[in-house]
């Protein structure tokens, strides 16, 4: 999808200024006289939260976090990034956003019943909110104007139907999230999908050699897991470690991608990644508050999810993403 340029975006802006504020609720709920005037840069500068679940120094989010950016550059949003693992936690930054007044939160639904209540009172406030990553299921219960993601559900069956043609027999599936819907969505997809068998492998994602430790036990105690499926590309390389570790036959796939994946994948060491394409979900979940703000668009009509993956990075088709994960966009 071709995006416009800054200049020609803001231009339009002003055009619609105007009618737009007749049509959306809380038009100058965020801003002061110079935004409402395009003072600064020809058209309103929004201030935009993304606020998510993922723990700090996660090279997942990072990717999501630089397409936050990106958008936010393009269209002249101020941004504030926030993120905490405990779900209070992340609740608690929601609520501060919606006490701010800013002008759109996009935000992550990993444990929904925890977001239930801050994004009731963002509405309240009339706060656009849209959701990004996980929450697929829950995101039009609660009211998000849209969401951008894959469905966990079919990447986990198409992971199985991958592990069928592998000739894979028993397949231990890592979730080192415990309660994250998008995890125990994948991990069941791959259940129902897969004929062979499938067991659910709980560990501490903060702890990584504890989650070597724990899958290397696992892999010890039963030699007949020939497949080990993790829910990040920095748990696929531990989990290549720990198989190593255990001396046994099991290979190793996984969800998501990044740049030291990559070279996992060329290498042979993980058999293939599910790239859902985080960065585009920071950048989907930026400009489209930017364009229910300014134009009163919402992407997928407030119905459809607008989905970012799930696609099959493989050893064939590798080099292909190798140039963007290494620059840090995919």
């Amino acid at each position: 999808m071709k995006t416009p340029s800054p200049s020609s975006a803001c231009a339009r802006v002003v055009a619609l200024t105007a009618a737009t504020c007749l049509l959306l609720t809380g038009c100058s709920g965020g801003g002061g006289a110079d935004e409402a005037s395009g003072a600064e840069a020809g058209g309103p500068r929004w201030k935009i939260a993304l606020i998510t679940h993922g723990g700090k120094g996660d090279a997942f989010w990072e990717l999501v976090h630089r397409g936050a950016q990106a958008a936010a550059a393009k269209d002249g949003i101020d941004l504030t990034f926030a993120n905490d693992s405990d779900p209070a936690g992340q609740a608690a930054l929601v609520r501060d956003a919606v006490e701010r007044r800013v002008d759109g939160i996009a935000v992550t639904l990993a444990k929904p019943s925890a977001m239930a209540g801050p994004v009731r009172a963002a509405r309240a406030a009339g706060i656009p909110v849209v959701g990004l990553n996980s929450g697929m299921d829950v995101w039009r219960s609660a009211g998000l104007l849209g969401y951008f993601g894959q469905d966990e559900s079919v990447a986990g069956r198409a992971v199985g139907d991958k592990l069928d043609a592998l000739k894979a027999r028993h397949t231990l599936c890592v979730i080192h999230e415990r309660g994250n819907v998008s995890l125990e969505a994948r991990c069941a997809g791959v259940k129902k999908a897969f004929g062979g068998r499938t067991e659910n492998l709980y560990v501490d994602g903060t702890d990584m050699d504890a989650v070597t430790d724990a899958v290397a036990a696992r892999l010890s105690q039963d030699s007949s897991i020939d497949e080990v499926v993790t829910n990040g590309a920095q748990f696929a390389l531990v989990a290549v470690k720990a198989a190593r570790e255990a001396g046994g036959k099991a290979r190793v796939a996984t969800f998501d991608l990044n740049k030291d994946l990559v070279k996992a994948v060329r290498d042979g060491d993980v058999q293939f990644a599910v790239d859902q394409q985080p960065y585009l979900q920071g950048y989907l979940a930026v400009d489209s508050l930017w364009l229910y703000r300014t134009n009163g668009n919402t992407l997928g009509g407030g119905e459809a999810p607008v989905l970012t993956g799930p696609a099959f990075v493989t050893k064939a088709n590798v080099a292909a993403v190798a140039k963007p994960a290494a620059a840090g966009t995919r």
